[in-house]
């Protein structure tokens, strides 16, 4: 039976990639969006094109979103193979830490963090039936503390906090067999990222590369493209 992948944040630009990717390679894909129509028509998009990719209303800051998802993949599958945790909003460059708007910065953790802490609570059940459960947190070397300067506080503190999850789910989850990695994929030209940044194919292979890894592969790791950043 197919690999069961699961992407958040995933009708539009680094998302689908990855969605898109995963689909060439024969995986089941649930592709997911706050909007059902903004999924269906681009799960519909790669189904034409041959890929078994179906679209699921996921909106990862309501936690009745959430349960109702991890609701429906439980009946249509039964399991849960991957879980990639790619939404993530408010890229806050007009903002300092020092003068933070911090509804702006709790908003911002609302998604980047919790959002994918929800994901992966209401879909563990099903990670642990899967045979090789992956969980791939999309982070960002912003939030890298060996590198870390001022600015985007909302975004870099959230993400920080999410590479903090990652390790202690890595720990938690070790003894379940269930990798857990966060995955930086660059500056990505998309719409968050901005025009200049790198191919978007580009960075979703490097979030691929996690959801692919082998049984002996590793966990609580931060990479990018395949090699690991500092914390």
């Amino acid at each position: 039976m197919s690999t069961v992948s699961l992407v958040t944040g995933a009708n539009r630009g680094l998302g689908r990639e990855v969605c898109r990717q995963l689909g060439e390679l024969g995986h089941a894909v649930i592709l997911t969006g706050r909007s059902l129509n903004a999924a269906r028509s681009a799960a519909e998009e790669m189904a034409s094109a041959g890929l078994d990719v179906e679209p699921l209303a996921l909106d990862v800051a309501d936690p009745d979103s959430v349960a109702e998802a991890a609701r429906a993949v439980k009946e249509r599958y039964g399991r849960l193979d991957v879980l990639i945790n790619n939404a993530a909003i408010t890229y806050d460059t007009w903002q300092r830490a020092s003068s933070a708007d911090l509804d702006v910065v709790m908003e911002a953790a609302q998604t980047n963090l919790y959002g994918p802490w929800r994901a992966v609570l209401a879909f563990l059940p099903l990670l642990r039936v899967s045979s090789h459960p992956r969980i791939v947190n999309v982070s960002s070397e912003a939030a890298s503390l060996t590198n870390m300067g001022g600015g985007i506080p909302a975004y870099t503190a959230s993400k920080a906090a999410l590479n903090a999850l990652t390790r202690m789910l890595a720990a938690e989850l070790r003894c379940d067999r269930i990798l857990v990695n966060a995955v930086c994929p660059g500056w990505v030209a998309t719409d968050m990222g901005g025009p200049g940044g790198r191919p978007v194919a580009e960075g979703a292979e490097s979030i691929v590369w996690a959801a692919l890894l082998p049984d002996n592969g590793p966990t609580g790791g931060f990479f990018r493209d395949g090699r690991p950043l500092p914390w």
